[in-house]
């Protein structure tokens, strides 16, 4: 097949690196991106086509004669990226516009939470700080402040102090690309510990994928501020058993059915982001792509061939596709930040080591945010620079392998956490 894959970050570089592995009877698949980055270069044609620009990529895709798109980003769905490639006849997987305020609007994914009787926090939708501050106080702390749309993974603040909750607040309100309606909403605090489940969907039968985890705060120990994510980890041997068969009978096909019902089929991933609490299995979020960094480990298990996945879902036919097999071996990533990120990224550094990583069995190495200069040299280009990745049989192992690629990479002021799996490795002993 011919693929296009739209986006240029680590998860975009993970689906690029599963389908280059895939051994058709036809033989390897012809890989293309827009825009892509260094590492995607290594394995598919790059196209210098603005991946925001839907008609742009919808004349590359009928330019290239694309067989199957896929669009990687959420800022590309809520654009309407996937809308114009479809309507050049060819499949996509990625939901419409209308379908990816799920993750776009958390008041409208609230909303269809609300009528699919998704298990999910309480919330309120504020408009005015007076409103945030009279939620504040009806909920209590911990506080949770949700920039109501897109904020690449970092609209989030959960704090003990309302100043900074209200703060926050203020910040979202305040931002220019929000237009005349900024909203915030404020959520009760959810307890224990999250998971991410992606669920493959063509408009109405659903698939659920491994479970994993993700580590949101910049720090060791969760500590600092949130983050796009800095490692995650799949599977998780402590995850209740039947939780995914839960997740896909209360959560995922009841939204992908009301979805369906307003007129809004939701064909790609709803990526569910849940918090297994003392009172039960609840929804933080929704998000309409693929997670990042969760991909990079979830994928590293797939045994099925994720062309196969994909273009099943594009194309309305899920319910004929053989059950997905995974491999036994577990996978760790590790995110190599740039100095300052979150708030600050430091960018432009010199990169070393890519290859001495990639070269050690069982690791891999996903370009986030890179580029390279006149000289080829490849520099830092963003916050989240690359994500190493480990598989091995044990997740001890898996994560040995990581944090081996980690070490053999050098970004001068650089920062990543040392105790991604940590806990989860030893527990599984």
């Amino acid at each position: 097949m011919k693929i296009l894959v739209v986006g240029s970050g680590a998860r975009e570089h993970a689906i690029v690196h599963s389908l280059a592995q895939e051994t058709p009877a036809g033989g390897p698949h012809e890989l293309h991106a827009a825009p892509g980055n260094p590492g995607i270069a290594a394995l598919a044609t790059l196209h210098r086509v603005d991946a925001l620009d839907g008609s742009a990529v919808a004349a590359l895709t009928e330019q290239i004669g694309a067989d199957l798109v896929v669009v990687g980003p959420e800022a590309p769905l809520v654009a309407g990226v996937a809308d114009a490639v479809r309507a050049t006849g060819t499949p996509v997987f990625g939901p419409s516009a209308d379908a990816a305020r799920l993750e776009g609007s958390k008041a409208f994914a609230k909303d269809v939470m609300a009528a699919a009787d998704v298990p999910t926090a309480m919330a309120r939708v504020c408009s005015t700080v007076d409103q945030v501050g009279d939620a504040l106080d009806a909920f209590g702390p911990p506080f949770v402040v949700k920039d109501d749309g897109l904020a690449a993974g970092k609209g989030v603040v959960v704090t003990t102090d309302r100043l900074e909750a209200l703060r926050h607040a203020q910040e979202c309100f305040a931002n220019p690309d929000r237009g005349g309606d900024p909203r915030v909403v404020i959520e009760e605090f959810l307890d224990g510990p999250e998971v991410s489940l992606f669920c493959i969907s063509d408009g109405e039968t659903v698939v659920p994928l491994a479970p994993a985890q993700d580590f949101k705060r910049a720090f060791d120990g969760d500590a600092g501020p949130n983050t796009g994510g800095m490692g995650a980890y799949s599977p998780l041997p402590w995850a209740p058993e039947g939780l995914t068969d839960e997740v896909l009978t209360r959560i995922a096909q009841p939204t992908v059915d009301e979805m369906r019902s307003r007129g809004i089929p939701f064909v790609g991933v709803l990526y569910v982001g849940l918090a297994l609490t003392s009172r039960g299995t609840r929804v933080i979020e929704f998000n309409a792509r693929f997670g990042d960094p969760e991909t990079q480990v979830v994928l590293s298990r797939l045994e099925t061939p994720l062309s196969a996945l994909l273009l099943s879902a594009s194309t309305g036919h899920l319910d004929e596709l053989p059950p997905l097999h995974w491999r036994d071996d577990a996978a760790v990533t590790v995110v190599i930040a740039s100095g300052g990120y979150p708030a600050a990224p430091q960018t432009g550094g010199p990169v070393t080591g890519v290859s001495e990583a990639e070269n050690l069995p069982g690791v891999h190495v996903l370009h986030a945010g890179t580029s390279t200069d006149d000289e080829g040299v490849l520099r830092s280009a963003g916050g989240r620079v690359l994500s190493v990745v480990g598989v091995g049989e044990t997740l001890a192992e898996a994560r040995r392998l990581a944090y081996s690629g980690v070490d053999r990479i050098v970004l001068p002021g650089s920062h990543h956490r040392t105790d991604i799996a940590e806990q989860a490795a030893a527990d599984a002993r």
